[in-house]
């Protein structure tokens, strides 16, 4: 009696087995299992970040919004943006960079800021047009690289602007 008690149990435990496997199968698809159709598909291939770049990035950026917001010295955001465009595009807040770049040209070319256009090599570099194409080439880099950036909709909204202006 003893014997089928064991045979029974053996049984009864490889049916279970085989029913979770079954049960997981089916709600967890594939994946679970190594590859597969529930799988989810990677949308953006993944970006390896230099930390000590990032890190200097983020600085840069968090200049340049205190440039923007408290000082209005837009000449100083580009160049912050320009130095940091240069050593590192992978930027994780790119978008944000862009945004405050074509912001600054788009005021720049109004002659607005605390920091005027002086010199003869300043008018020349911040000129209202070549300011309008900066900013028109900024913004629209944003919304093409960045479509789900928060800062689309505005951007979008000053390149309409842009283009009345033309």
């Amino acid at each position: 009696m003893r014997e089928n008690f064991s045979s029974v149990k053996v049984i009864f435990t490889i049916v279970m087995k085989k029913n979770f496997l079954v049960f997981a199968f089916i709600i967890f698809g594939f994946s679970a299992f190594g590859s597969g159709v529930f799988a989810q598909k990677q949308i953006e291939p993944q970006i390896q970040r230099d930390p000590i770049l990032e890190l200097d990035a983020n600085h840069n950026l968090e200049v340049a919004n205190q440039y923007f917001k408290t000082k209005k010295a837009y000449k100083a955001v580009l160049m912050r943006f320009e130095e940091t465009f240069a050593a590192y595009p992978e930027f994780s807040r790119m978008d944000e960079f862009l945004y405050l770049a074509g912001m600054s040209s788009f005021y720049l070319s109004e002659n607005k800021g605390k920091q005027k256009v002086t010199s003869e090599a300043d008018k020349l570099k911040f000129a209202p047009e070549k300011m309008r194409e900066e900013a028109t080439a900024y913004l629209a880099q944003l919304i093409e690289k960045y479509p789900q950036s928060q800062f689309k909709a505005d951007a979008e909204k000053t390149l309409k602007t842009l283009e009345a202006k033309k």
